[in-house]
């Protein structure tokens, strides 16, 4: 029997408004495991660049390409595939997507060239976009008011999961090489898929069916349209800069006098990023209490802060730069949490597309990030480094007084001052 205009309307509105409970907490764990794990796919390598240079006799500027591989692959996924989160069944595309990892990690560690390698990670990357999907599919299946914590403690999984993976690649390698690690990550990741076709709910995507065509369109107009969403776009474009400028070039620091540290101490230092967990989880609480303009000024300035610390001493103070890598993450992770907080309440139907359009820019200051970096450190040494870092942080601080300034003059041209009469 064919359905009217407004039962029509209404199953869709169902689709899109959350059961009244909410997502329970095990749920929540579970999706926050699965971004982590799909994240680390593209951060591996940090640790592992010294080795990978040796191994294929290039220098740091070509290896830093594997890392600069992740980010443009993780674009393109984001780009051509994120969108899809919104036309087809979930499940079924997440657990697709996390097979397509594992075969191009094997293939990747069994690269018999840094070309073959660095192709290998583009395309696992373009598949590892299974983190923003988990972060948007969480979103639509939270209740409203819990949503911004709900959103914080999924991101905090991507973000251990990022933070880990460096850690574990870098112990990992230490024992048994840079290749057991891409075969390593290649199991874990065919497991997770298998058990995910279990475990995650069937979820077909709400709103408007759009042709695929129309479906990628529609991300460029949400842009256009949403002002909101251009803001918080450009302050993750350059939170994600600044974040790869560090870990693009830090390992090769490390490596150097006076440190000298082998590949399982340079992964140790993921740890001090955990910060930016805990900042997400908080953060995502402050979201849902509205008080996310301080709090965004809070956040960019930290970063610009992290930058004054790591270079000073031109990078040979261990402490400092322990003490920039938490305030750095702090910063960096929680405007992601903040970001998407805010960006998932403009239209709750086309989650998957605003995740697309502001995760493609996001990655795509990542990629501006990495490269600098890697020219930087071989043409000026940490310093460059630290220099390109504030610069970016210092943009981003920049808008967000603008932004503030012109809200305040908006406020104050709907609301005048009353005149005092006598």
């Amino acid at each position: 029997m064919a359905l009217t205009q407004n039962q029509t309307r209404g199953a869709r509105a169902a689709e899109v408004t959350p059961p009244a409970a909410g997502i329970s907490k095990g749920m929540v764990t579970l999706f926050a495991a699965t971004a982590g794990l799909s994240a680390a796919n593209t951060y591996y390598a940090q640790p592992l660049l010294t080795s990978i240079a040796q191994t294929f006799h290039v220098g740091s500027g070509a290896a830093s390409w594997v890392v600069t591989a992740g980010p443009i692959g993780y674009a393109l996924g984001l780009a051509f595939l994120v969108p899809l989160g919104d036309m087809v069944n979930r499940r079924k595309l997440v657990v697709a997507m996390l097979g397509v990892v594992a075969v191009f990690q094997l293939l990747a560690a069994a690269a018999p060239s840094l070309g073959v390698l660095i192709v290998a990670e583009i395309v696992a990357a373009v598949v590892s976009t299974v983190s923003p999907l988990m972060v948007s599919f969480a979103a639509n299946l939270a209740a409203p008011e819990q949503r911004g914590r709900v959103t914080g403690s999924v991101m905090s999984g991507v973000l251990l999961g990022v933070l880990l993976a460096r850690t574990a690649g870098g112990v990992i390698a230490e024992f048994g090489g840079w290749r057991l690690v891409y075969v390593v990550d290649a199991v874990v990741v065919a497991v997770l898929a298998i058990a995910l076709l279990k475990l995650l709910p069937s979820s077909q995507a709400a709103g408007e069916k759009l042709g695929y065509g129309k479906l990628l369109g529609s991300a460029v107009s949400l842009l256009r349209e949403e002002k909101v969403l251009r803001l918080r776009t450009a302050y993750g474009f350059f939170s994600q800069a600044g974040f790869q400028v560090l870990w693009t070039s830090l390992a090769f620091l490390l490596a150097k006098s006076p440190y000298h540290y082998n590949e399982g101490v340079i992964g140790l230092f993921g740890f001090a990023g955990l910060v930016g967990a805990i900042a997400a989880r908080l953060v995502g609480r402050l979201a849902d209490r509205g008080k996310e303009s301080v709090a965004t000024g809070l956040l960019l300035s930290s970063v610009l802060i992290s930058w004054g610390l790591m270079v000073l001493h031109g990078g040979s103070w261990l402490i400092a730069i322990l003490a920039g890598i938490v305030v750095l993450d702090f910063g960096v992770q929680g405007m992601q949490v903040m970001n998407l907080s805010i960006i998932y309440r403009l239209r709750p139907e086309a989650r998957s597309r605003l995740t697309t359009a502001y995760m493609t820019l996001y990655l795509v200051g990542g990629i501006a990030g990495s490269a600098g970096s890697g020219w930087a450190y071989a043409s000026y040494g940490w310093t460059g480094v630290s220099v390109i870092g504030a610069v970016f942080a210092g943009l981003a601080l920049l808008m967000w007084v603008a932004a503030e300034a012109a809200s305040k003059q908006r406020r104050i041209a709907y609301n005048p001052p009353q005149q005092l009469t006598s």
